[in-house]
């Protein structure tokens, strides 16, 4: 019998239970809501479900995160920490992108630029609450509505904030559907909503392939810290517009990305434990989060409102467009096409709204490459 119960209380100390905590079950219930809304909701599942995993592994004692050993601290250390995966995020980005709009319309770079306003405002509405310089930066990134460049800077500058700043960028990509409509009507009437913009010109090949050529110089020699997000988001655009490179092109687009997108959400989400999450910080950042990503939509929209007092008639821009400058790619497009087809159902707004849209990735990523050179 002695000998039994020994066996029982050897293999019970094996077990992990001991080192459970209230904490951990909450966090759970936080992993169970995201694979939900992955699932059943589609709110970006590629990288929702892998983060929401993340979460739940980190959650439950083991040595998964061991430093120097633990599997998810290598991908972590190594991926995120060291900076690696969201430029090559960005490089699949760049690979599956069209800069057609923004190049028949140059005048929608100011759009994409008028939407980080949002960022900037809540970097300083985060440093009123208390943050510091650097934690604010990476807050305040999240009104960009871009999730690589947020793990990009919060990796730089607040690491400890990562997978928390992470998940609000990616649920907030996810509600743009939810979060613009009503910003964008209340700032602009129905008369505004109506303008029809002419179709854009046809852009030749040639200025396709120098257009991320001379982007990646222009952007860099201003914004030398911003070099590796914009320098592997134009190189995929190169590969894309050159013609002569179908199979890189088609890898950084397909197995890359993908490959890329598994080991960034699961090493994201492998950051909350929940010793880091459950803190009233979080609370804030989700609500500043927010704040950032309206007030992205306001910016944008404010400034097509303003360059049309300068414009003639014909020329005017819808400033449902303006909308669009935040960089969630194409969800933003789509959405500001929607609620201008509500408007006037013949009004196709989709391929106009693309060019802000494509230049707030730049925006937002010269915007994290300015807060590095600041505050690093």
């Amino acid at each position: 019998m002695d000998v039994f119960m020994d066996i029982i209380m050897n293999l019970w100390s094996t077990m992990a239970f001991d080192n459970l905590y209230w904490g951990n079950v909450v966090m759970w219930g936080i992993a169970f809501l995201l694979i939900y809304l992955a699932i059943k909701k589609d709110y970006e599942p590629l990288l929702l479900l892998p983060i929401a995993f993340g979460i739940l592994l980190v959650n439950l004692p083991s040595d998964i995160m061991k430093e120097g050993s633990g599997l998810l601290w290598i991908l972590y250390h190594y991926g995120e920490e060291w900076a690696i995966i969201p430029p090559l995020i960005f490089l699949g980005i760049g690979a599956m992108t069209d800069f057609g709009p923004v190049i028949a319309n140059p005048k929608t770079l100011l759009l994409g630029a008028a939407a980080q306003g949002g960022v900037y405002i809540t970097f300083f509405g985060a440093l009123a609450l208390g943050f510091t310089a650097a934690e604010a930066a990476t807050i305040g990134i999240i009104g960009g509505a871009d999730g690589p460049t947020t793990i990009f800077l919060s990796a730089k500058l607040a690491p400890h904030l990562m997978g928390v700043c992470a998940v609000a960028a990616y649920s907030y990509m996810a509600m743009v559907p939810i979060i613009q409509p009503p910003v964008m009507k209340a700032l602009t009437t129905e008369k505004e909503r109506k303008i029809r913009m002419k179709s854009l010109r046809k852009v030749s090949k040639l200025e396709k392939i120098f257009f991320p050529i001379i982007t990646a110089i222009v952007v860099i020699l201003i914004v030398p810290d911003a070099a590796a997000l914009i320098g592997m988001f134009c190189f995929g655009n190169l590969m894309r517009e050159s013609g002569v490179v179908e199979r890189l092109s088609n890898a950084a687009q397909n197995e890359l990305m993908n490959i890329i997108t598994i080991f960034l959400g699961v090493s994201v989400g492998a950051t909350m434990p929940a010793e880091v999450f459950l803190t009233p910080q979080v609370i804030y950042i989700f609500v500043l989060g927010c704040v950032a990503f309206a007030t992205a939509t306001a910016c944008g929209v404010l400034l097509a409102k303003f360059m049309n007092l300068f414009l003639k008639e014909g020329e005017k821009i819808n400033p449902l467009i303006g909308a669009a400058g935040v960089s969630a790619v194409p969800m933003a497009a789509r959405v500001a096409h929607k609620v201008g087809s509500e408007a006037d159902r013949k009004n196709y707004l989709l391929m106009h709204a693309m060019g802000p849209n494509v230049a707030g990735v730049i925006g937002t990523a010269v915007a994290a490459g300015m807060f590095l050179s600041v505050l690093k």
